[in-house]
């Protein structure tokens, strides 16, 4: 007999009416479990292919193998598939790297967040920043100028406090001065090491003293606090000779004037021209017109603009200035690692904005070889850290030694390395000699801590392959080679 509902309409049988999908089962069969060895598993484990990823975020393009749509949502993947947003990129040259993250930061700033390049060596983010309707602050002699020891909206935020507050956050906006002086100064620009003890003292006080005299101090400053050498700053040292404290700081003063002379002259040597425009939906600091001059000197403006940059940023969002969260690409990120002894702590310090605050943050670098050459051992255990606490790895198109390498932090399994390397065949070029494009170009392995990897295809969209070209220059110069 039927069962009915109270409104009468029939119920299916327990396990539902004759035929194919025809009713309900308000139970399963049960499910049989099997127990082997890892040997008679092997061909089961590691699996083959993994569960596709959430179909949210910013959509790359289709899986290789199954042809679903992939997508990357770093932040909402937080407690879900990682601990924390932040993201490694890792490829051979013209395999896509900065295309890619071209594509993240375009659909992040769609879903809300804003785009800041602290450091555009190469100039190639700001045609997308201008399409974003942002702001592009370019950097070099004649152009805008940027003092690093500008602290941004920190400064506004002591007006009407009381004295003590007012106190507390001209210490914060002086020790982040001298951190940051000690980083420039201990580039092969300057030093060449890390500030001696005495040296660190002495520039905390110059600092100081020199945040004292005037409101917006440069760097200039600082350097005349250290020559002059005041009874506060002998003192500080422990000199009861004028002359001997000044010899003793030769070093220190010398590596500072490097900032201010020669291939920085006009860049970072006086006030800041154009301020960071925080409530613009995106920025970048296009450093394209001291690349010419050299690894020193692009170094010593990455490590400023950096600290400049990430200090407004990290200021607003505590005085409830600008709460929106961040994505922040970091290019080029092995120019400033191998500057010399410290400075990967120095990275590390400013570029931690992304703890606990829903920043994302983008590191970007060829080759792991560049953190093995590092000077120091501390260094290059710091340099491992870095990778170490990006739980979502993609990587790009690279050697099979290379990706060995990636295997020793973030396991990859035979055919993960078989597949990335395969993309890395050597570029062709045509009958007449022009180079062909990378075979392995808009090919990626998502990898996400120990789960399989995804391999995806990005797709570019019309208007996007205008804003993402990085070889417009060079078929400039092929063009102009042959005419």
């Amino acid at each position: 007999m039927n069962r009915t509902t109270r409104r009468g309409v029939a119920l299916p049988p327990p396990r539902g009416w004759p035929g194919p999908a025809a009713g309900r089962s308000p139970r399963g069969e049960p499910v049989k479990t099997y127990l082997g060895t890892t040997t008679q598993t092997a061909g089961l484990f590691p699996f083959m292919h993994t569960g596709g990823l959430p179909a949210r975020g910013v959509p790359i393009g289709p899986d290789l193998l199954t042809h679903e749509l992939v997508c990357i949502d770093p932040a909402g993947w937080v407690g879900e598939l990682t601990s924390n947003p932040s993201l490694w990129v890792q490829g051979q040259p013209g395999a896509g790297k900065s295309t890619i993250v071209k594509r993240l930061c375009l659909g992040m700033v769609g879903l809300g967040y804003s785009l800041l390049v602290a450091g555009d060596v190469k100039g190639e983010y700001s045609p997308l920043v201008r399409a974003l309707g942002g702001q592009v602050v370019r950097v070099g002699r004649g152009l805008d100028r940027i003092n690093p020891l500008d602290p941004g909206p920190l400064a506004r935020a002591s007006a009407g406090r009381g004295a003590g507050e007012r106190e507390r956050i001209a210490a914060e906006i002086d020790g982040r001065r001298a951190e940051l002086l000690q980083a420039l100064a201990s580039t092969a620009h300057g030093l060449g090491r890390r500030p001696r003890a005495e040296e660190a003292a002495a520039l905390s006080a110059a600092v100081r003293l020199a945040a004292s005299a005037a409101v917006q101090p440069v760097i200039g400053d600082v350097i005349a606090v250290l020559r002059q050498v005041p009874a506060e700053l002998q003192q500080r040292l422990l000199y009861d000779d004028q002359t001997a404290c000044r010899h003793a700081l030769r070093e220190l003063i010398a590596a500072l004037e490097n900032l201010c002379d020669g291939p920085l002259q006009g860049i970072f040597d006086g006030p800041t021209t154009r301020p960071l425009d925080l409530s613009a939906p995106a920025v970048t600091v296009d450093l394209s017109a001291v690349l010419t001059t050299g690894d020193q000197v692009v170094t010593a403006a990455l490590l400023a603009t950096w600290a400049y940059s990430y200090q407004a940023v990290d200021t607003a969002r505590a005085l409830g200035l600008d709460p929106r969260p961040r994505i922040l690409p970091l290019d080029e990120l092995w120019r400033v690692l191998r500057a010399g002894p410290g400075m990967v702590e120095a990275a590390d310090s400013l570029t931690r904005l992304n703890r606990a605050k829903g920043e994302v943050t983008i590191m970007i670098t060829h080759s792991l070889r560049d953190l093995d050459a590092l000077p120091t051992e501390q260094d290059r255990a710091r340099a491992a850290g870095l990778m170490e606490r990006c739980d979502t790895v993609i990587l790009a198109a690279q050697s099979v030694g290379e990706l060995r390498r990636v295997d020793a932090q973030k396991p990859l399994t035979d055919a993960e390395i078989d597949l990335v390397s395969s993309w890395a065949s050597p570029v062709t070029t045509g009958i007449d000699g022009t180079a062909h494009t990378h075979p392995g170009r808009g090919r990626y392995l998502i990898k996400i801590g120990q789960r399989i990897g995804i391999p995806v295809r990005l797709v570019l969209t019309d208007m996007e392959r205008d804003l993402v070209d990085t070889d417009a220059a060079i078929r400039r110069g092929d063009r102009h080679g042959r005419q």
